[in-house]
């Protein structure tokens, strides 16, 4: 079926209508990474958006649900060169067009993806429109392109009510330390008739909390058919104390990735997940040993509720670790000034530098607003990381305070883990703050 892009500037794309056959009006941005498109299909912080892969050709490797970070994907649509139609891979659980049916996802394939990356970049983010009428009228299209904006979108994705996650007992609880998965055709085949029964899922469904309330930490993302644990970087439990405590860690669910809790309880911390609205003083009160600020879609400024919540904590004496959208809620929570970048941060790709020692690290990032670095008051924060392509600011460390922020992605699924350190750095912080 014949599709049409029309961006809010008057550009038509004509392509073919893939997943959902409806009409979609949203944020048009792009997205760099080769792979990992079932991580982006599900990262909560797309709400609102379309989104563009620049590589050529996505879907080849199909869908492994083991993969998504999060019970569903969460971008308005999306917009490929190529949708491959046979995934070849023994992870494989579905087919991304049969993941778009399935979760009513629109989409559109055979545009110029390359002309359209580089109107954004030249123009910058802007609104469009996926339609298959072909008798669209642009004098009333273009009035509601311009209208559009993603909204309060973080009360949207944010968990409905607070849930845990239990850490790891031991390093044997986490995937090999090196290696790849290994395919048994037997196994696959008895795994691939149950799935087939019972027609899949993702999420929360598929874990059954123990005695205690806990959900374990590698069930959250589950799936049938099960699948080896993916290797793991961890190779020390820095969440669990010399006494064998584990530490418990509040994370802030403001669109969190499911890695986000996972890298923590892989370190063997309990991880408490709260709705985005949570007064701070109820999390206070359960006393955790620290907190962490997640991942999250659309305009900072938007979140005025939870940035007033963001100053409770921040004046608690609780150690903090912001990603993110964390990241730029505590900046305004704390004086500082937020902006819109032309066509934002969102790959695989990009090179942050460590300021303190001078390290250049390639991350993950997915964010279309940025901290401006000359608002932040000195006497409350310095800039601790920049990004080395446009200076733009990626983290901040707070003075006389346990807390550091980050604007890009230590947890990255399916990738760089270069930063995935920053994790036993917050640990160690919250571990000394206990001794």
């Amino acid at each position: 079926m014949k599709a049409f892009l029309i961006l809010e500037d008057g550009t038509v794309f004509t392509g073919s209508r893939i997943g959902a056959d409806r009409d979609v009006i949203s944020e048009i941005v792009f997205n760099t990474t080769m792979a990992g498109y079932p991580e982006v299909l599900t990262d909560p912080s797309y709400a609102g958006q379309a989104v563009c892969m620049t590589y050529p050709l996505i879907g080849n490797y199909g869908i492994c649900f083991d993969d998504c970070e999060s019970d569903r994907p969460w971008m308005d649509a999306l917009i490929v060169h190529e949708a491959a139609r046979v995934p070849s891979n023994f992870r494989s659980d579905i087919s991304l067009l049969q993941f778009m049916e399935k979760y009513d996802l629109p989409g559109i394939e055979g545009i110029d993806t390359r002309r359209l990356t580089k109107i954004l970049r030249e123009k910058g983010t802007m609104n469009g429109m996926i339609t298959s009428n072909a008798e669209f009228s642009m004098e009333e299209i273009l009035p509601r392109l311009r209208a559009y904006s993603c909204g309060r979108v973080v009360e949207k994705v944010t968990c409905r009510e607070k849930y845990m996650v239990k850490g790891a007992a031991s390093l044997a609880d986490n995937g090999p330390l090196t290696g790849s998965a290994v395919f048994h055709p037997e196994q696959f085949a008895e795994e691939q008739d149950r799935y087939a029964e019972d027609e899949g899922g993702i999420g929360p469904t598929d874990s059954v909390p123990d005695a205690a309330g806990y959900v374990h930490w590698a069930t959250v993302p589950g799936s049938h058919p099960e699948h080896e644990k993916k290797p793991s970087l961890v190779k020390k439990l820095t969440g669990v104390t010399g006494d064998g405590r584990h530490l418990r860690i509040a994370l802030m669910d403001y669109g969190a990735k499911r890695n986000i809790a996972a890298s923590l309880a892989a370190r063997g911390c309990d991880v408490t997940v709260y709705p985005a609205l949570t007064p701070a003083m109820e999390v206070l009160a359960d006393d955790p040993d620290g907190i962490m600020l997640s991942n999250g879609p659309g305009d900072p400024k938007e979140c005025t509720g939870i940035i007033r919540e963001i100053r409770k904590f921040y004046t608690s004496d609780v150690p903090i670790f912001a990603i993110c959208l964390g990241h730029q809620l505590m900046a305004l929570a704390t004086g500082a000034d937020t902006y819109k970048l032309k066509y934002g941060h969102r790959g695989g790709n990009h090179p942050v530098k460590d300021l303190e020692t001078g390290r250049v690290y390639i991350s993950s990032q997915n964010h279309g607003y940025a901290v401006d670095a000359s608002t932040v008051d000195p006497s409350v924060a310095v800039p601790a990381f920049v990004n080395v392509n446009d200076g733009t600011n990626e983290g901040l460390r707070y003075l006389d305070k346990n807390i550091f922020t980050v604007q890009f992605h230590p947890e990255a699924c399916a990738g760089p883990q270069d930063s995935d350190y920053l994790f036993d750095r917050f640990l160690a912080m919250v571990r000394a703050r206990k001794r």
